[in-house]
Order: structure tokens, then sequence, then C-alpha cells
């Protein structure tokens, strides 16, 4: 048994705003006096910086994550009778953004990385398919190579869901630049995260982008005209200012989750399973999940030891109730059902000490050599 008991919070949001409180208060008196609280410059500066990190050339900021998917695929025509494929196991925003947007989502079974299995892809295509959601589930990439030839075999388009990714890159390019539109989460979860909620939605395609413009704001072409229904749906300026202060901080805190990823994965290897980055990938491991059989037993001695962890998820989009009426069953996706069996994600966030980490992994050890 470790020697000395710690404290291990799963997050601990505020530790990180300790170390830039100055500059975050800065940037926020900043706007409160300029009175430029919706649209202002910072909004402009953080879209013109967000889509250089992307690789994209646009990004527009938005209200959340969510809206984020649905006004690229309404802005696209996706809506009632259409079909667009997601996986189950993500966060149901990515299948309640294509029923929001008036389509359905018709789900496709996953790899063991967490991320959407191409090969099972075409089986799952019908007529009605307009377009594949790419989720880069735990900060992963996506097979985009895969998904993408896939799409142009039938004809879809592609959306990245990327809420968990900011900064990961697939084959030195950075998720946001590949599906003709993504929506990334700014929510204060994420591993860029504003203090409140927030999205940004990136695209190479300036005809989606100038819609999307319009979009945000209720469908205006200009204060006095309204071109289509739309929602209200912007990134507030304050917003906008505290993320433009993490903005000069994500590279060191990228490395920092991965320097901790690398940790939990040389100690704990020959004890559960551990994700790993292939060579084409860079993950930016927005969660850090294991795999066991004995995940409660686990999951249990681990809170016993104040040490905090999740499952993410413990129900799969297809088994929610809000799906129903979709028809799916158990047993309809087993890889997905059966890592809610067996996953259990570790505190990650950069600011974990090393003595927590070592911690936790002294803890995990102790469990399986008991």
């Amino acid at each position: 048994m470790p020697a000395t008991r710690l404290k291990v919070p799963y997050v601990a949001l505020a530790s990180q705003y300790a170390a830039i409180k100055a500059e975050v208060m800065a940037a926020v008196e900043e706007v409160i006096d300029s009175g430029q609280f919706i649209l202002g410059p910072q909004v402009d500066e953080l879209e013109a910086k967000f889509a250089a990190m992307c690789g994209a050339k646009y990004a527009l900021g938005v209200a959340d994550g969510t809206d984020a998917l649905i006004l690229p695929m309404r802005g696209l025509g996706i809506g009632a009778g259409d079909e667009v494929i997601v996986p189950p196991n993500s966060y149901l925003a990515s299948a309640s953004a294509v029923a929001l947007a008036g389509a359905t989502p018709v789900f496709v079974d996953v790899r063991d990385d967490y991320n959407l299995d191409p090969d099972k892809i075409a089986a799952a295509i019908t007529p009605r398919t307009k377009a594949i959601v790419a989720v880069h589930l735990t900060g992963r990439p996506a097979d985009m190579k895969a998904i993408q030839q896939v799409a142009d075999a039938y004809k879809l388009l592609v959306f990245e869901d990327a809420a968990q990714a900011v900064g990961a890159t697939y084959e030195g390019r950075g998720v946001g630049s590949f599906g003709i539109a993504a929506g990334f989460s700014l929510h204060p979860l994420k591993n860029l995260a504003a203090a409140g909620d927030g999205g940004m939605i990136t695209t190479n395609d300036e005809q989606l982008y100038q819609y999307l413009r319009k979009a945000r704001t209720h469908g205006h072409r200009n204060r006095d005209e309204c071109e289509f229904w739309s929602f209200n749906s912007r990134l507030d300026t304050l917003q906008a200012a505290i993320l433009l202060v993490k903005m000069r901080y994500i590279d060191a805190w990228t490395q920092r989750r991965r320097q901790i990823a690398s940790m939990y994965q040389d100690a704990l290897k020959d004890f559960v399973w551990v994700p790993t980055d292939k060579a084409h990938e860079k993950a930016v491991y927005h969660t850090f999940i294991i795999q066991t059989e004995r995940r409660d037993a686990l999951k249990q001695w681990l809170a016993e030891r104040d040490i905090d962890t999740k499952v993410h998820y413990p129900i799969p989009i297809h088994l929610q109730d809000s799906a129903a009426y979709l028809g799916y069953k158990k047993g309809d996706f087993p890889v997905t059902e059966r890592h809610t069996e067996t996953m259990m994600s570790l505190p990650v966030f950069p600011e974990l000490a090393d003595e927590q980490i070592a911690y936790v992994c002294e803890s995990i050890r102790a469990f399986f050599q008991q």
C-alpha cells in the first residue's frame, strides 16, 4: 500500500485559474470597461487564433458545443428525412445535435480506441444517409483517412465532433481541419475551457462560414434584415477574453496532459489496459481511460483512498430513454457495450502533482497485488 495518503480530485477547476488569475481579471476588466459585451473584438481575435491552431480557414464562436454541431448541419441542408451516422459511445450531444437538426441518428459501433470503426460504416448507409459524424473521443483523433474514404465513396459529408480534442492532430494536421465543419466545446471541463458555456465551429468552406455568421445571430443579414430563421448562439465577449488568456497556455497544458498519460501508461500497463498513441496521432487526453474486468471493485477501492474517478459513459446513447424511438436494443453494439462494463477515467488535469499521480498508480497496483 502507498505509505502516504493523499486526496486526488477528478478535476480542480479553480486551480487552473489560480495560476493565471491576474491575467484573466485584467482581460475581464478590459471587456467591462469597453462595454462591448456581444461580438466584441476579443471574439474576432479568438476566432483567428483558434482557426490557425486547427489549420482551418475559418472559426466562429457560438454559445456551446452542441450548437457548434447543429448550425453547420442546418447550413448544409441536413434535416427531416435524412440520416446521419454517429458512434453510440460519445456524449449524447453527438447524436442529439443530429436529431435537433431534424435528421435521424444512425449508430455504428467503435473500435477499441473508442472512435468510429470505419469498416462498419458502409453496412449502415442507406439512400437517406447524408453525413458521418467523426467523434474524436477522449481527445484521440478518429481515423479520418479511412472515414473520409468511405464518405467519398458514398458521396457523404463528414462532420467532426472535436468537443474533447482541442489541439489533437492526425497525420500532422489539426482536428477541425478535415471535415466540412467541426464543432468544439469550450465548456469548463474541456481542455480549453471558458468560465461557462462556449463553443467553436471550424470550416474551410467560405459559403458555409458566411451562412454561420448569420445563423448564430437569428439569421440577420444586418441589423434590420433577417434572411432566415435561426438561433441566438453567440460566444460572449467575456468568455472570448478569458479564452484568449488561456490560449497562451494551451500548448503547455496539453504537454502536461500527455506527460501525465505517459506516467500512467508506464506504471499501469502490466495491470490494466491503457491507451497509447499511434505513430500518426497526437492525442490530448481530455480523459485518460483504463479498462479492467474488475472496474467496479477498483473504483470503490480508489474512492476509499480519496481518489476520484469517473465512467465516460455508463449508459451508451442508443440505450438512453431519449433514443428509444430509434428502436435500438442492448446487444446491438457489442464493443461500445463491453466498454461500459470495463472502462474508468483517471484524473488527468494539468495541475495534478507528480506526487498525486504516483499515489494513484501505487493505489491501483496495490489493488491488483492484494
